[in-house]
């Protein structure tokens, strides 16, 4: 799946990690504008989503269960919002740019 974010040339890899233990110091550090996470369980948000969204509102989570077909965008304002999308690189592609372009736009 990083090669499907790799290839574009509007979307930079900042970083990465090989435990979910290790995301929140990585996003600390980083300040990435989309956090790509594995969904375990689709229908119930990851718990790591609920803290890098209260410490990073500005942070929006992807979260992909590739072998489900499943893929979950999530955001914070005053509460967190999720919105499934379709489970393509197009669909993901299209969520991380739509995010971009929100930014860019303030």
């Amino acid at each position: 799946m990083l090669t499907t974010f790799a290839d574009q040339p509007d979307i930079e890899i900042v970083g990465e990690v090989a435990d979910e233990s290790e995301i929140s110091a990585s996003v600390k550090k980083t300040l990435p504008n989309v956090v790509v996470i594995a969904l375990d369980r689709p229908g119930t948000r990851p718990h790591i989503c609920d803290e890098l969204l209260r410490e990073h509102p500005e942070v929006r989570v992807l979260a992909v269960a590739a072998d489900k077909n499943c893929v979950v965008y999530y955001w914070a304002s005053f509460e967190i919002y999720s919105n499934n999308i379709e489970a393509s690189e197009e669909g993901m592609l299209g969520a991380m740019r739509r995010n971009l372009v929100a930014k860019n736009a303030n």
